[in-house]
């Protein structure tokens, strides 16, 4: 039976499968920064660890098996920097990169931030080579962490490429599942500067990437799954769900006021219809169905559920 439920592992299966019978190549950023000869159809694959580093080694599990390699962002913070998931995502051919967040930690202060950059670097490197970087965005915070390369270079510290600064994104499309809606709307500080494709402001689910893929009109993708985002744990998705809801309600007003104020965009209460994630008819006969029917259509590994 087909999985109707978003942004769990097994819709995530799917997303991987649609990839691999595309006919688009898969790139990690590595290697789109360094092959002198790029596909001319490509999807690159990015994963930005913020929270839960075993849902990004799940994810790697799954593109592996798909024969897919993608690249993992990790930040340097206790609970994600785990060496041991770090290094058997690496270990399955993954690239992995410093998802760095060091104008945050030191406050706006330059020189401070370059030193907390090269020591959790040179954290990273002794797990693994680490050659591509990627800012962490904080919506809360007034520093944008990639602003630390207008005074130094990240070139100085052997890196060949950050995702924010080294790709044409009028050439590449940008789709990022921030807020759960994949059309950027709530996007505060993970922005690219490109203009939007009015077929990307309609879409919503994984399924509309889905089918965006299948078309195969776009002939360069990079796609960012947030690993926190996907789980096949009923608990956990329902915990994501509601705080990422909470979370776009500040993201719409500080989108608005940022980019929208002076040309409209639409009213507050406009943005807030699209707000929260509300199941579609099939989701919420799944989700809310009685328990013993619930165990005869329960779908994929979405066992938690019960």
């Amino acid at each position: 039976m087909k999985n109707n439920l978003d942004f769990t592992f097994v819709k995530y299966k799917e997303l991987c499968g649609t990839i691999v019978e595309s006919k688009y190549a898969t790139l990690t950023f590595t290697h789109y920064f360094s092959l002198k000869n790029i596909p001319e159809k490509f999807i690159i694959l990015r994963h930005d660890v913020d929270r839960r580093p075993e849902n990004a080694l799940e994810m790697a599990k799954i593109e592996n098996n798909s024969g897919i390699t993608s690249t993992y962002y990790f930040r340097r913070k206790e609970e994600v920097f785990k060496p041991e998931i770090i290094k058997e995502i690496a270990n399955m051919g993954h690239e992995i990169g410093y998802h760095y967040e060091v104008l945050d930690k030191a406050k706006g202060d330059l020189e401070k931030a370059i030193k907390i950059f090269e020591k959790e670097l040179n954290e990273f490197r002794k797990i693994c080579d680490v050659k591509t970087i990627c800012m962490h965005g904080n919506p809360l915070s007034k520093w944008v962490n990639k602003d630390i390369w207008k005074k130094y270079d990240f070139r100085d510290f052997g890196i060949i490429g950050e995702p924010y600064l080294s790709i044409d994104y009028t050439r590449v499309l940008y789709l990022t599942d921030t807020g759960r809606k994949w059309n950027s709307r709530f996007s505060v500080k993970d922005v690219v500067g490109a203009n939007v494709n009015q077929a990307i402001e309609k879409m919503k689910s994984t399924d509309d990437v889905i089918r965006l893929i299948n078309e195969g009109d776009i002939e360069q993708m990079c796609i960012l799954a947030h690993p926190e985002r996907w789980s096949d744990s009923f608990g956990a998705w329902l915990k994501e769900l509601v705080w990422q809801n909470v979370k776009n309600i500040g993201k719409a007003i500080l989108v608005r006021r940022a980019y929208y104020g002076k040309e409209g965009g639409g009213s507050v209460s406009e943005m807030m219809q699209e707000i929260f994630y509300m199941p579609t008819d099939e989701e919420t006969v799944t989700l809310f169905r009685g328990r013993k029917r619930r165990k005869n259509a329960y779908y994929g590994g979405f066992k938690n559920l019960l």
